[in-house]
């Protein structure tokens, strides 16, 4: 049987990649998160629960599911001290994991980026513990998920934005990422590239754009405008001007191309995931709002963090390289959004 592994597998991509872990193969997973962010399996894992032992939860046929609750650097200590440990904790026959996801992270809206940098920067350490595990059990795979952040700030403004491609990062000759976030991702993907190169560790990049889904928390805007459309607020606010933009894309199709990326990419080679569109704030509150039937007042807040002016991407070398694009229309994965939102509003939220 192999057997993976999903760092921050309760967060919002790590969730949704168990989840098509577990639905389309009968592998192992072993899933870490403190629960920060994230949401216990209970609340999003279509399989029962069938013991707790040792600390952890086993959940679905064959108990294949294994749920540890703990800071990942403790866990990733604990191997340093005895690589062995999973397999005298939870009497496993595990030599070396086959596909490792590694979505552990400090994450948050633009509040969180913008508002508490300095605690965003402990991604720079939870990265560093991870990679040094790396390089030293040497997974079948690896994939690291960087972000737009790491592109240029300069990039991005409202006179000067481009739908950024993949050679616009370039390590020879730096630009500004977005805050700490962007630069500790951008300390991953270097360190990426030193485990494929000086290690021979297989691993794939990825710099999603803007990805939204169901079950996105409401912290992240699309869920949030999405509620707030759904009890038709009127006037209806806008952090900023609401013409900044961004480029949205499914989580869905994020999951889809991740795959296709852990089965064609082995040097590091960091790819956008992304629509290759540009999308306003605004133009998403008039989807949702058309949604639910009704033309309300804009009222634009500017005292609220909004970040870059415009963050697309160009998917050229995705579609030459991997031969894969995004299948979910805005419009499409908007209405889903809204349906969920419809639930919340309906549950009190």
């Amino acid at each position: 049987m192999k057997t993976h592994l999903v760092t921050g597998g309760c967060g919002f991509v790590g969730r949704n990649m168990v989840k098509r872990l577990y639905s389309t193969t009968s592998d192992r997973i072993i899933l870490i998160d403190d629960l920060s962010v994230g949401t216990h399996p209970t609340t999003w894992l279509d399989a029962p629960l069938s013991k707790k032992d040792h600390g952890a939860e086993f959940y679905g046929e064959n108990d294949r599911v294994i749920f540890i609750e703990s800071d990942l650097r403790e866990i990733l200590r604990e191997l340093r001290l005895d690589p062995d440990y999973f397999n005298k904790k939870f009497d496993l026959d595990l030599k070396r994991f086959d596909d490792v996801f590694h979505f552990a992270a400090i994450v948050g809206g633009r509040l969180k980026i913008d508002g508490d940098p300095m605690m965003v920067a402990l991604d720079l350490a939870i990265d560093a513990e991870f990679f040094y595990w790396v390089v030293n059990h040497k997974p079948a795979r690896v994939l690291y998920p960087s972000s737009s952040a790491a592109y240029p700030v300069d990039l991005q403004t409202e006179e000067d934005a481009i739908a950024l491609s993949e050679s616009d990062i370039d390590f020879t000759r730096m630009g500004q990422p977005d805050m700490t976030y962007g630069w500790s991702k951008l300390t991953g993907e270097y360190l990426a590239k030193i485990a494929a190169e000086h290690y021979g560790v297989s691993i794939a990049c990825i710099r999603p754009f803007s990805g939204y889904g169901e079950d996105q928390d409401l912290t992240y805007p699309v869920p949030a405008i999405a509620l707030r459309a759904a009890k038709k607020e009127d006037p209806f606010e806008v952090w900023g001007s609401g013409y900044q933009g961004r480029d949205f894309v499914h989580i869905d199709d994020v999951i889809d191309c991740i795959m296709v990326a852990m089965d064609k990419i082995s040097d590091g080679t960091a790819i956008n995931i992304g629509m290759g569109k540009l999308t306003t704030f605004r133009e998403i509150i008039g989807v949702f709002t058309k949604l639910a039937g009704y033309e309300p007042e804009i009222k634009s807040l500017m005292d609220k963090p909004v970040g870059v002016h415009s963050r697309y991407c160009q998917m050229d070398f995705v579609k030459e390289k991997l031969g894969w694009e995004a299948r979910i229309s805005i419009e499409e994965g908007m209405k889903r959004v809204y349906m969920k939102a419809l639930e919340r509003a309906a549950a009190g939220m």
